[in-house]
């Protein structure tokens, strides 16, 4: 059995690495850290001030979410958007997206029916704002309070490597064919359903939402001015 000591020390490690992992998704989410931009350990430890291990840690989550590629005595490579592969990607997504949606409304606890209402909320809010930041921060919650409330973890750890790299993409193509408040009304009414206890309803608000996704991922496809 591991010392209260040694379980601090790694609850603390674990915190960091979470802390980590949560900068720099957004960094790259955001596109701060471009796709094709090379980075190195060494700097990211200091631009974040976190020590190496949580670093290296969260750096190889992301790499298995596909957001970077660790090139051993090369660097860190932010990986490229590829358009087209958004649309194979939300054939999967739609599946689990619904799977975690009947769970969350059938196995939710309390407290996590509570944290989604919160967020619904939250979301009505940004629709009114038109806030991206605020949008991709409360879409990042909504991804991990779905993912917790399904209690599935097999599920979870599958979404989880679909979600940044959709979060990013819409980052990327919002200002010329997203919709913020229609996007924002969408996660919203989702996370009241899940909150509701209702999995037939909840996976209607799944349907609804991956309709939107996918035509957003078809009209950035159209647009003659995509970024690449």
């Amino acid at each position: 059995m591991a010392s209260p000591n040694l379980k601090s020390d790694l609850s603390i490690r674990k915190s960091l690495t979470t802390t980590a992992y949560e900068q720099l998704e957004e960094l790259i989410v955001t596109t701060e850290l471009e796709p094709g931009a090379i980075l190195s350990e060494a700097t990211l430890v200091e631009q974040l001030g976190i020590g190496r291990t949580p670093i290296r840690e969260a750096l190889q989550k992301l790499e298995r979410e596909g957001l970077i590629r660790i090139m051993p005595r090369k660097g860190i490579e932010v990986t490229d958007l590829n358009p087209a592969k958004q649309l194979l990607m939300l054939e999967l997504r739609r599946d689990l997206e619904k799977l975690l949606a009947k769970s969350g409304a059938l196995r939710a606890t309390e407290e996590e029916r509570s944290a989604f209402i919160v967020i619904a909320d939250a979301m009505a809010e940004t629709a009114a704002a038109g806030n991206d930041i605020a949008f991709l921060r409360q879409d990042y919650a909504l991804n991990q309070l779905m993912a917790q409330a399904a209690h599935n973890e097999y599920a979870s750890r599958a979404i989880g490597l679909i979600h940044g790299l959709a979060r990013r993409f819409w980052f990327v193509h919002f200002e010329t064919t997203a919709n913020i408040p229609l996007c924002s009304s969408l996660h919203a009414n989702l996370a009241r359903e899940v909150a509701q206890g209702n999995p037939e309803t909840a996976a209607t608000a799944v349907d609804a939402l991956m309709d939107y996704l996918e035509e957003f991922t078809r009209a950035t496809l159209r647009a003659p001015d995509r970024p690449t």
